[in-house]
This record gives structure tokens, C-alpha cells and sequence, in this order.
């Protein structure tokens, strides 16, 4: 049997028809090296370090011998506004989570994570009742809780 999938076709999701599409040139780099080459990216690499640095997130320590080390990986996101132009070039420096070991880096993990359902419904009562529905997006969000394991995180950056 030959699927659209196998031959490549690839319909939209009509569920996604309000999504706004842009004919911004900005791409989003896939490595350090190349976010590096780009002083918009590279901009948004130092405030993520320093607002980091201001939240107190980590303490530098040399490394032993005894330390399970965590890699790290930049991540890179063009911010639109609304009418699809640019807002801002948001860079996240974050652990390689999957190179944690139960028991040594974490003894539990939980995440709270909101449902779609529970944003339909949402956005269903606004559009009932004439709400205005406005996007909002964190610069940097902290968790206010004490990580009782100590984590080993490897961070590379070149200024």
C-alpha cells in the first residue's frame, strides 16, 4: 500500500490554521558555531548566561575525577510578534537530561505540564464570552525549589 507519507505529500493540520507564518530570513542555528557567527544570536547567548548568572543557577567548581558530568546544548528559537514580524532571538541553555543517572544526578523527577484540552476549553470560553486573548511569553522562568543532589553541568561558550 502507498501512503501520502511515502510519497512525500504532507497536508496542514487544519486544528493549525490560525498559526501565523513569516518570510523572515533569520534561520535558526543548528550548532553553537554557527549561533556564534551571528551577533543577534550571540547577543541572546549572553543574556541567557548572564540573567543565569543573576538567578544564582550555578556555582563554578573544578572538576574531579568523581563527578558524573552532564552535558549541555544551546537551543535556539526566532520569537514573531503577532503580525509575524521579528520580536526577539531567544537563545536556552539546557542539561542534556537523558545523560542523568537515577539515583546519582536525581532521585525523582516530576513535571507539571498543562493539557491541550485544558487550553481548548480555555480558548473556547474567551471566544464565547468576547475575552481579548493576548500571547505571553517568559523571558526566563526559575523554579523556587532546592535541588538536593549535586548536578555536574559542562557548559561551553566562546565570547
Amino acid at each position: 500500500m502507498l501512503t501520502g507519507f511515502k510519497h512525500r505529500v504532507i497536508k496542514p493540520n487544519p486544528k493549525y490554521t490560525l498559526t501565523i507564518t513569516s518570510s523572515l530570513t533569520i534561520h535558526e542555528p543548528n550548532n553553537i558555531k554557527a549561533a556564534l557567527l551571528h551577533p543577534g544570536w550571540k547577543a541572546a547567548m549572553n543574556d541567557e548566561l548572564i540573567t543565569l548568572h543573576q538567578n544564582e543557577t550555578w556555582q563554578l567548581v573544578p572538576h574531579t575525577p568523581n563527578m558524573h558530568v552532564i552535558g549541555s546544548k544551546w537551543v535556539f528559537k526566532t520569537k514573531l510578534k503577532p503580525d509575524g514580524t521579528l520580536d526577539r532571538l531567544k537563545a536556552r541553555l539546557v542539561a542534556k537530561g537523558y545523560h542523568q543517572i537515577d539515583g546519582i544526578d536525581y532521585i525523582e523527577t516530576f513535571s507539571l505540564v498543562i493539557k491541550l484540552g485544558t487550553i481548548r476549553i480555555i480558548l473556547t470560553i474567551a471566544l464565547v464570552k468576547h475575552w481579548p486573548i493576548h500571547q505571553l511569553d517568559v523571558k526566563n522562568a526559575f523554579l523556587h525549589s532546592n535541588i538536593m543532589e549535586d548536578i555536574y553541568i559542562y557548559i561551553w561558550h566562546n565570547h
